[in-house]
């Protein structure tokens, strides 16, 4: 799951909704320290919630980081 923030906000408590429950690992973060951003982020994970949105049964609460773009795997 690719998930962009194009605005200069950070956004805190964004839900998303998802397939399947279990854990969705931050693979890539555009605002890392590693790319030089400032390091929001969801600690390199997060878990899906029971809670519907967007069409599916579960959703991710997620930080968003400003002007960036978090990329998400899910868990097996």
């Amino acid at each position: 799951m690719i998930v962009c923030n194009f605005t200069p906000v950070v956004r805190r408590d964004y839900r998303i909704g998802v397939p399947l429950p279990g854990n969705y690992v931050e693979r890539v973060n555009t605002d890392a320290e590693t790319y030089g951003g400032s390091r929001v982020g969801n600690l390199g994970r997060v878990e899906a919630d029971p809670e519907p949105m967007h069409g599916h049964p579960y959703s991710l609460r997620l930080v968003l980081p400003p002007l960036g773009a978090l990329v998400f795997t899910r868990q097996s």
